[in-house]
């Protein structure tokens, strides 16, 4: 992201010095005592800084009782992510490990060496003992969710390390596991820990939908990032009807059938944006609201950058410095996230070329997210404390 883009547009650069000025590094809100001055929480939320600073700020919106659980939930999934992703692993090591990682967490003094394909995806995991005290005096409840999601991601993570994405199907069991599963694990936290109500953990088919909306949001940004790491996460079924190799994209980026697949890729991450809204709605607690209400505007703002963009094929796009401040700043409510999602929907709108295949069907698809917002804005939905 450019602050230089940013430059032109004031509001932006207000929201960001605004949003620089008002954050604050934390080191956990620590309602539970056992995990005041914790040495190993302090670890880790100087981690989280380091391998998610996006996911940082973020988790500075979400209550006390919650805020070091839902940190230590995030380092062991990206723990976890770090093996998967690391492609110097032999195939039979990481299985190995995706399997059994989950036990891990159980084992004190664990940790692993010279795993992850980045600098500080290898730090955390030589030091994952840490993590491991962190979590070890969580209220078993908390445990046993934790857990749980991390057995299911692992296995499923796991059973594609030797498959292909062929299939629509396949996408969107991959992103199940790496992502769907993660706002299942949040619902039941956010209800575990009463912040919301315990029917959330209910509604598992948005908050699944929620996760896949970011996940394919990021798999379509980071095409160029995954190719240089060959990496395929676009399912062959879609790419194979645009052209002969994943590859090809990249070489013809210029090409009217590689903004098409582009297209497709992009529609199918829009077709999730109405169930990301309708998860939002039953949220009661306002700053859980924000915490889930953030990564969502970022989401389906990168959507309207990466729409019919042939750099996605080049480089990495992401969405300006300023801009990000501006949607952190204005997510504080259900109105101002459906404003944001209409807007956005609108830049889509505004490119969708003439000509190319999938251009009625983002047509289609925006027409929709318009009518459900015009919709929620008059019914006025608000989030709300608990009493």
């Amino acid at each position: 992201m450019s602050i230089k883009k940013s430059i032109l547009k004031p509001k932006e650069m207000a929201a960001l010095f605004k949003l620089k000025l008002g954050g604050k590094k934390i080191v956990g809100q620590h309602k539970n005592d056992n995990l005041k001055n914790n040495e190993s929480l302090i670890f880790c939320y100087d981690t989280l800084d380091k391998v998610s600073r996006s996911f940082a700020a973020v988790i500075r919106q979400l209550p006390e009782e919650i805020s070091d659980v839902v940190c230590i939930f995030y380092l062991i999934l990206r723990g976890l992510d770090s093996v998967e992703d690391d492609m110097d692993l032999s195939n039979e090591a990481k299985i190995l490990l995706l399997r059994e990682f989950y036990a891990k967490n159980f084992e004190e003094g664990w940790s692993l060496t010279n795993v992850g394909d980045k600098q500080e995806y290898r730090d955390l995991l030589a030091n994952y003992d840490k993590v491991i005290d962190a979590f070890l005096v969580l209220d078993e409840k908390y445990q046993k969710i934790i857990t749980e999601i991390c057995k299911k991601m692992g296995d499923g993570m796991a059973d594609f390390v030797e498959s292909k994405i062929t299939s629509i199907e396949d996408y969107n069991l991959y992103c199940h596991y790496v992502a769907g599963l993660v706002g299942i694990g949040l619902s039941e936290l956010f209800a575990a820990s009463e912040i919301e109500s315990r029917e959330l953990k209910t509604k598992e088919v948005l908050a699944n939908s929620m996760g896949l909306f970011l996940q394919k949001t990021n798999i379509v940004r980071d095409y160029k990032e995954d190719l240089d790491e060959n990496r395929i996460f676009w399912p062959e079924e879609v790419w194979t009807l645009y052209g002969p190799t994943f590859e090809s994209f990249s070489l013809n980026h210029e090409k009217p059938e590689s903004l098409s697949c582009l297209n497709h890729m992009v529609n199918d991450a829009l077709s999730h944006a109405t169930d990301c809204l309708d998860y939002l709605k039953l949220l009661r607690n306002e700053r859980a609201f924000r915490f889930c209400a953030i990564p969502q505007v970022m989401a389906i703002a990168t959507l309207a950058e990466v729409y019919n963009n042939k750099k996605v094929f080049t480089e990495n796009v992401k969405i300006r410095k300023g801009l990000t401040a501006k949607l952190i700043l204005n997510s504080g409510s259900i109105e101002e996230v459906v404003k944001i999602y209409k807007k956005m929907a609108a830049s889509i709108e505004g490119k969708i070329p003439d000509g190319l295949p999938n251009s009625p069907r983002t047509r289609e698809i925006v027409e929709n997210i318009n009518n459900y917002c015009d919709l929620a804005l008059s019914e006025s939905y608000k989030p709300h404390e608990i009493a």
